[in-house]
């Protein structure tokens, strides 16, 4: 069942995305050559926790940690690793969840570590604009499959890059995962209709090399997802309400860059 949000429910959101917007911004200053990855997890829960927010990832079936870190080849759910110091040149990818008195958002987002490689670079910035491709089709009257294909044809139709299949975005709030489905794949046309008051995340995971991924480490640690071809992955993630006047952004960390969806 899809839960549509009232303008009240939607600003409350925008107050959790605040937070998390206001965490990947003291990151992007954290994040150097020699960090390591038990840091960023620390200073994360501590800036969620001391602007009033609750980190809901911790206690998700069983996860211990307000963030997820995934590096280079990892696509998502990388634990934070004690003792794990990222290199110059790598990629890492930071995802949370905050809650604020009952208001839930959600984003992730890609950071490189020093000076990464032209390909590295390239990647990101094709992952990023996927994102914000999607978000652009998230009007009322739209479908999910519109979302979907607008970022396909640009990451593996004019790029050539893998867009992973299994892990999809989704509706959001009351509670982490909600409906509906949102993969970053599709047809236009198709799919569920966008409507007013619907609150979705838009988070592609785009690999250099093949869309496919191999879950194989999970049984390792129990969470970690890599590529299967072992190269590199991006990803981008926010959270926005489908409102009557266009796609809002609830996640911003830019708002000039992101001026027409606010």
């Amino acid at each position: 069942m899809i839960q549509l949000k009232s303008p009240r429910e939607i600003e409350a959101m925008r107050q959790s995305g605040a937070i998390i917007a206001g965490m990947h911004l003291m990151l992007r200053d954290l994040i150097k050559p020699g960090i390591d990855t038990w840091e960023i997890e620390t200073k994360s829960r501590e800036y969620i926790e001391s602007h009033g927010g609750v980190p809901l990832q911790i206690g998700f079936e069983g996860f211990k940690y307000a963030t997820t870190i995934s590096i280079n080849n990892e696509v998502a759910h990388g634990l934070p690793r004690k003792g794990l110091k990222l290199k110059n040149g790598d990629l890492v990818k930071v995802d949370t969840v905050v809650g604020l008195d009952g208001a839930v958002s959600d984003s992730a987002w890609s950071y490189a570590v020093g000076e990464v490689t032209p390909e590295i670079k390239d990647l990101m910035a094709v992952t990023k604009k996927a994102m914000y491709l999607g978000i652009d089709q998230a009007v009322v009257g739209n479908r999910i499959g519109d979302i979907g294909n607008a970022i396909q044809q640009y990451t593996e139709v004019e790029h050539h890059y893998g867009d992973v299949r299994e892990y999809i975005g989704h509706g959001v709030g009351p509670t982490m995962h909600e409906e509906p489905n949102v993969p970053h794949y599709g047809t236009p046309g198709h799919g569920v209709r966008l409507r007013e008051g619907m609150v979705i995340t838009i988070e592609p995971m785009i690999n250099i090399g093949g869309w496919k991924v191999n879950t194989d480490h999970t049984e390792e640690d129990g969470w970690t997802v890599t590529t299967a071809d072992g190269s590199w992955s991006a990803q981008y993630e926010h959270t926005l309400a489908i409102t009557k006047d266009g796609p809002k952004i609830l996640t911003s960390q830019n708002p000039e860059f992101d001026s027409k969806y606010l």
